[in-house]
């Protein structure tokens, strides 16, 4: 039970251990695996207590009890599944969830549907759930599991309480610098590249860079970027290292520890005091975006330029 993940998930086993305690649960969560292995089995955990009568954390105090074996087995009633029908979460689905709800629970009061891989849901099954989740019934829990909260529509962001889960893959050295970070995140520690250091610092630099002269980077673009990042594979490159960057910048806006870039923190908090959170996530939504448009286009330079107008909202 949730017990047993206090010491790997210390900050989010008190959120939610708080929460059962005094009834506070939201009624709809998100949470962000962030690569923890173990993620679905702590949201099982999370789930047991919530579902507890006795709002138990362990099993010392059970009284044989079966519900957790019940639930462990995959077949208990209130607890309802949903995983991606090939490619995409289907609205088909969500509404069988929906009319599966509208019946009375038969064991307890609450009813929890969790449905996996939350960035796999379209617009349109992403309209059959909202209902759902802008009228909350009492008695209903959503859970919703991501490996990556930014591919999630920002509709359905909105309207949970975002937990983040501690990733046990990476580890960091305390004094680690963003470069080395950086390098160890996306495995370029053994790279051939004799200027992978000076490219990362030039990807942060142009963030800097944009973040203070907004619409006119486009003129100085040439000499901030094109001398170092020239092909389609140092460019999705440098994306990842942008994404990465703007997700510290939104650590840094909601309070949380900054990961990776913790030799950019002066600024980071620049950034962040120019931003908002809305904002912030609407960037990392748009180099996604654009990330995945690259191999598909010839003229990057081209790209480039679209990408800083969309980003001050010309397109």
């Amino acid at each position: 039970m949730l017990d047993d993940y206090k010491s790997k998930q210390p900050i989010v086993y008190k959120i939610l251990k708080n929460a059962i305690i005094n009834d506070k649960c939201s009624h709809a969560y998100l949470f962000e695996t962030n690569g923890f292995t173990e993620s679905f089995d702590f949201i099982m955990s999370f789930i047991k207590s919530l579902l507890c009568p006795n709002k138990y954390l362990n099993n010392n105090n059970c009284n044989n009890c079966h519900q957790c074996e019940v639930i462990k087995s995959g077949n208990f009633p209130e607890i309802k599944i949903i995983n991606p029908d090939g490619l995409w979460i289907k609205k088909e689905q969500l509404q069988e969830l929906q009319n599966e709800f509208n019946k009375k629970a038969i064991i307890g009061t609450k009813k929890v549907y969790i449905i996996n891989h939350a960035d796999k849901l379209n617009k349109s099954s992403a309209n059959s759930i909202l209902k759902f989740l802008e009228e909350p019934d009492n008695n209903i829990v959503a859970i919703l599991i991501t490996d990556n909260i930014y591919e999630v529509l920002e509709t359905i962001r909105s309207r949970c309480q975002i937990i983040g889960l501690k990733s046990d893959i990476i580890k960091y050295e305390e004094n680690s610098t963003s470069l080395e970070n950086i390098k160890k995140t996306l495995c370029l520690e053994k790279s051939q590249d004799e200027n992978i250091d000076i490219k990362i610092t030039k990807v942060i630099d142009f963030v800097n860079f944009y973040e203070e002269k907004k619409l006119d980077t486009i003129l100085y673009f040439n000499k901030i970027w094109n001398d170092y990042i020239k092909t389609k594979e140092e460019l999705q490159e440098a994306f990842e290292i942008i994404i990465l960057y703007y997700k510290d910048i939104l650590n840094k806006k909601m309070s949380r520890e900054i990961k990776l870039f913790k030799d950019n923190k002066e600024n980071i908090e620049k950034i962040t005091s120019k931003n908002t959170v809305e904002e912030i996530c609407n960037k990392i939504n748009i180099f996604m975006e654009f990330k995945q448009k690259i191999k598909y286009n010839a003229n990057t330079n081209l790209l480039m330029d679209k990408l800083i107008i969309t980003l001050e909202g010309g397109i």
